[in-house]
């Protein structure tokens, strides 16, 4: 009798066995978690209308945090047993959650440098300009560097400024303030003397030496003609460059940005050493001793891709919590406002110039096809529409030199497009990274400089690089434009300039959940991070932003929400 009862209870003990394990998915249909789990979350957030950036699991109500990752996603009742001593938990009363933004594009030291600088991003007349480099010159040393920039000539009727501007208020310091664009800058004469500039001067490959009709330097110097006086600036110190990270870190936080691709200072004319100074002097240096607060994805200069090779060979792509290892970057043409940017046809206002190809197409590929032998990804700047081009020929050469693999190919800008551009970068696979509030300053110049028909047909495709099966991804190029995902995402939907009532090129405007995947998800996968970050996922690191916005339907009508928190890692982090 005792061996039947016994046989009886071991029999009973595995049924309900056997129909628990079958019957454990309907437990967890409600929530994003493989199972139920005993561990005890540090932070649970509540009442919040999540957007997640996961298609299998596009909205939730609530978010459970441990050691900095997503533990568990889903509705309030399926978080409870999560709860415990010491937890943490969040009501944010019906408000928008969104993953944390990933800027695709910035420069961020250099953001951060400009920030102290002397700032002429919204100045409209000579008079204004003038003014702002009198007041900076107030209380500089006889000898010292007056720097800054941003300048915008079109916003003042495009004539180009002139060392002859400002040479009476700067006859001991010399001066150098960029464009907003970065591939052209104005230098006092002081500053050309002191670089050796002359009538004499050649224009460098890739460059340009603007002048008189006498052949005289006016101060402009485009592209690589840059070089030619760069070098002669004084090296920022080590703590102003990291008072750098801390003031670009802290805007970046206060835009809910979390994670940066940094292409950092590294522009035409400037030395590669530069980005590798600032890897180990700053980067390390915030990362060993817990300065980092947000986190960042580098690309090095692509002339450096020996240093590089041993570097990821070492590390991997991350190389911590904070930094990972993006790959190399290079230019193929300047820009649209320095009338350097490489197109097909000339431009209206220049009627002989094609713009600039600033890198040996030879020299391009060949390293292109190295550094992607090496396991790096490539991205390549091009804005003309012969120079965007040129790189699918350069991405098309590496795959058929390399074979197909996932590589992830990045073409930055990709502003200006030929017919047929944006089927080859679906097909091809290559990122489109683009900057939407690039848009905004440059509508006018783009029918100025290329005429309405072929700055309609060719400008900004947005719609059409999705429509090509393309991933997009969205960022801002900043100091060249402000940090601010919030207006990028509202361009891109939108698409109204400034003092228009109707959208540019209308049919080119996205969703908002394109946009808002632009700078999440899709922008973690066009830099490999998406096993990380990008969508507020189990097991995924807990970056995120709480938005003004009461509800999902007020912030898609209305696309005025603003930042009221951001987290990193599940750490508040801003404000």
């Amino acid at each position: 009798m005792e061996i039947g009862r016994n046989f009886f209870i071991f029999l009973s003990a595995l049924s309900g066995l056997l129909l628990a394990i079958a019957f454990l998915p309907a437990f967890n249909f409600i929530t994003r978690c493989p199972l139920k789990s005993s561990r005890v979350a540090d932070l649970i957030v509540t009442n919040a209308v999540i957007y997640t950036s996961d298609p299998s699991f596009p909205f939730a109500q609530s978010m459970a945090v441990k050691d900095g990752r997503i533990l568990r996603i889903g509705n309030s009742s399926s978080l409870q047993d999560l709860m415990g001593h010491g937890t943490q938990e969040l009501n944010l009363d019906g408000k928008v959650v969104v993953p944390g933004f990933i800027d695709s594009h910035v420069h961020l030291l250099f953001g951060g440098l400009q920030m102290v600088r002397v700032e002429l991003r919204d100045v409209k007349s000579q008079d204004e300009f003038v003014r702002r480099v009198k007041e900076a010159v107030r209380g500089k040393h006889k000898g010292s560097w007056v720097l800054g920039g941003a300048w915008n000539n079109e916003l003042w009727g495009g004539d180009l400024p002139a060392a002859s501007w400002i040479d009476d208020i700067t006859p001991s310091n010399p001066v150098w303030l960029s464009r907003m664009d970065g591939h052209m800058g104005l230098a006092n004469t002081l500053a050309l003397e002191i670089a050796g500039i002359t009538n004499y001067t050649e224009d460098p490959v890739g460059g340009t030496i603007i002048r008189t009709t006498g052949g005289e330097p006016t101060g402009l110097l485009v592209d690589s003609a840059m070089k030619l006086l760069v070098p002669w600036i004084p090296e920022v110190s080590v703590h102003e460059r990291r008072d750098a990270l801390v003031r670009a870190s802290k805007l970046a936080l206060m835009m809910g940005v979390t994670t940066v691709v940094d292409f950092g200072r590294y522009f035409p004319g400037s030395t590669p050493e530069l980005v590798w100074e600032d890897f180990s002097d700053v980067y390390q240096w915030a990362d060993s001793t817990g300065k980092m607060m947000i986190r960042v994805c580098l690309f090095f200069p692509m002339e450096t891709l020996s240093r590089l090779v041993d570097l990821f060979q070492a590390t991997g792509r991350a190389f911590s919590q904070w930094i990972y290892l993006g790959g190399v970057k290079a230019f193929a043409d300047g820009s649209l406002g320095s009338n350097s940017a490489l197109f097909y046809e000339p431009y209206m206002d220049e009627p002989h110039n094609y713009g600039l190809q600033v890198t040996d197409l030879d020299w391009l590929r060949n390293m292109s096809m190295e550094s992607d032998k090496s396991g790096l990804q490539v991205a390549v700047h091009a804005i003309g529409d012969k120079a965007n081009d040129l790189i699918l020929d350069v991405c098309d050469f590496v795959e058929s030199s390399n074979g197909k693999r996932d590589r992830r190919f990045r073409i930055e800008h990709a502003q200006h497009l030929a017919p047929g551009a944006t089927t080859r970068f679906g097909q091809q696979g290559v990122i489109a990274s683009v900057q939407p509030e690039h848009l905004l300053d440059d509508v006018d110049p783009a029918i100025k400089k290329l005429g309405v028909d072929r700055a309609q047909r060719g400008s900004y495709l947005f719609q059409s690089l999705l429509s090509s099966n393309a991933r997009l991804t969205f960022g801002s190029d900043w100091p060249v434009a402000n940090i601010n995902p919030l207006g990028g995402i509202k361009t891109a939907v939108k698409r109204i300039p400034p003092g228009r009532e109707n959208a540019w090129i209308p049919s080119e405007r996205v969703s908002m959940n394109d946009a808002l995947n632009a700078y999440t998800i899709s922008a973690a996968y066009s830099s490999f991070l998406d096993n990380d970050l990008g969508s507020l996922s189990p097991g995924k690191l807990a970056d995120f932003v709480v938005l003004s916005a009461d509800s999902w339907e007020t912030f898609v009508e209305e696309l005025s929400a603003t930042v009221l928190e951001t987290y990193v890692g599940g750490i508040h982090a801003y404000p």
